[in-house]
């Protein structure tokens, strides 16, 4: 059985790799949404929408790069950003299973309150 100092000490682990995680995603957006403001002269709300869709891989077409820079930017961006987009969202994956696997353990050793 596991002790509650092991427990707690995972779920502060799990936190820090949280935060690490939708750190990293926000900054990703954010770094495509100014990017993508300036080079491309889109509205904030633009930017942030094309830079969504292209973590996302979600490529609708109603918007695409129009200079060589931003097509530059946009390569580089893509080939950076959608690997950590993607192990960011499945560390947040994970430690939702994660979080509901230990939820569950409790349930079944009779630890949760009720």
């Amino acid at each position: 059985m596991a002790s509650v100092g092991n427990i707690s000490s995972a779920l502060s682990a799990l936190r820090v790799e949280l935060v690490v995680a939708f750190s990293a995603l926000l900054g990703l957006i954010a770094l495509g949404t100014v990017v993508y403001h300036f080079l491309e002269h889109w509205s904030w709300l633009t930017s942030f929408y094309f830079s969504v869709c292209t973590l996302t891989t979600v490529g609708y077409g109603d918007f695409y790069p129009t200079t060589d820079l931003s097509r530059l930017f946009t390569a580089i961006y893509v080939l950076v950003g959608v690997g950590i987009a993607f192990t960011s969202l499945g560390m947040i994956g994970a430690a939702y299973i994660r979080r509901s696997e230990t939820v569950v353990a409790r349930y079944e050793t009779g630890r949760v309150r009720r």
